[in-house]
C-alpha cells in the first residue's frame, strides 16, 4: 500500500511539472508582454580573469540581445501590448555553483536523466530576489588565455533553461551574445539549422539572405544557422547580433510567422 501511495504521490508530483511547464512556455511564445530573461553569470574556470570579468558586469552587457528580438520582431511585424519590446533581459548576482554537464554519447535515458538533472539545478539557483524570470540563461566564463575551445552551448524548450559558455573577454561581448540569443530562441521552439558534423548553416533555412544572387558570400548569419555563409564549405561566426538576422523557418517555430 505504501509504494502505491508513493508511486500516485510521485505521478502528481511530475504531472504538477509537467503542467507548469507547459503553461510556462505557452505564456512565452504567446508574444503579448516582454519575454523576462534573467542572465546568471558563472566563473567557468574559477580564474582571476573570469572573476574580475563577472564582477564589471552590468545589463547594458547584454544590451544588444533586447534590441536584436525588438528589431526582428518588428521585421515580422509583432506588435507587443503598449508597444513593449519582445524580449527584456536582466542580470543577476553569480551563481557559485555549476550546471550538470550533459552525458557524453548522447543515449536517449542519459539525455533525460541529464535534463532531469539541470531543470532541479536551475530551480535550486536560478533565482534572483525581484528578479522574476520565465527564461534563464545561466551563462559560464572562461579566460581565452587558457580556455581557447568551448564546449557546445544549450537551450532547453522545457524547462526554458540556456547554459552558454562564454568568454570573459570584452572583445568577446559581441560573440557571445550571438550564442545567448541562439540559445534563448531554443528556448521557446527554434531548432539548429546547421550540419553538425561541419557547423556549416544548413541551405535554406540556417541562410539569413537564401534568394540571394550569387549566393555566396552571404553578409550576415541566420542567427539558428550560426554562422555567415561564405562559400560552400566556408563559414565565419559574426561578429555581433548586428550581423544576424531571424529567418522565415526559425520564425514560424517561436511564432512570429506562418
Amino acid at each position: 500500500m505504501f509504494k502505491k501511495i508513493r508511486i500516485a504521490v510521485l505521478l502528481l508530483v511530475l504531472f504538477i511539472v509537467a503542467m507548469n511547464a507547459w503553461r510556462s512556455r505557452a505564456q512565452a511564445v504567446a508574444w503579448e508582454h516582454p519575454l523576462q530573461v534573467v542572465v546568471f553569470p558563472i566563473n567557468g574556470d574559477g580564474g582571476d580573469a573570469s572573476a574580475r570579468y563577472i564582477a564589471g558586469l552590468t545589463a547594458e552587457h547584454f544590451k544588444s540581445v533586447d534590441v536584436f528580438m525588438a528589431e526582428q520582431a518588428k521585421r515580422y511585424g509583432v506588435q507587443l501590448t503598449y508597444g513593449q519590446a519582445p524580449v527584456r533581459v536582466a542580470l543577476a548576482p553569480e551563481v557559485t555553483s555549476k550546471p550538470p554537464m550533459p552525458p557524453e554519447g548522447g543515449n536517449v535515458l542519459g539525455v533525460m536523466a541529464w535534463s532531469l538533472r539541470l531543470r532541479y539545478w536551475a530551480w535550486k539557483h536560478g533565482d534572483a530576489e525581484g528578479m522574476p524570470a520565465q527564461v534563464r540563461i545561466f551563462v559560464v566564463f572562461h579566460d581565452p588565455a587558457t580556455h581557447p575551445r568551448l564546449a557546445h552551448s544549450i537551450g532547453l524548450e522545457k524547462g526554458l533553461i540556456g547554459v552558454v559558455n562564454a568568454f570573459a573577454a570584452p572583445e568577446m561581448a559581441g560573440q557571445n551574445n550571438v550564442v545567448i540569443a541562439h540559445e534563448l530562441l531554443h528556448t521557446v521552439g527554434a531548432t539548429d539549422k546547421y550540419e553538425r558534423t561541419t557547423n556549416l548553416p544548413l541551405y535554406p533555412g540556417g541562410y539569413a539572405e537564401p534568394a540571394r544572387s550569387p549566393r555566396y558570400p552571404q553578409t550576415i548569419a541566420e542567427i539558428m544557422g550560426g554562422r555567415i555563409p561564405i562559400s560552400e564549405t566556408e563559414a565565419t561566426i559574426p561578429e555581433s547580433l548586428q550581423y544576424a538576422a531571424i529567418g522565415e523557418a526559425t520564425a514560424r517555430e517561436i511564432g512570429w510567422s506562418r
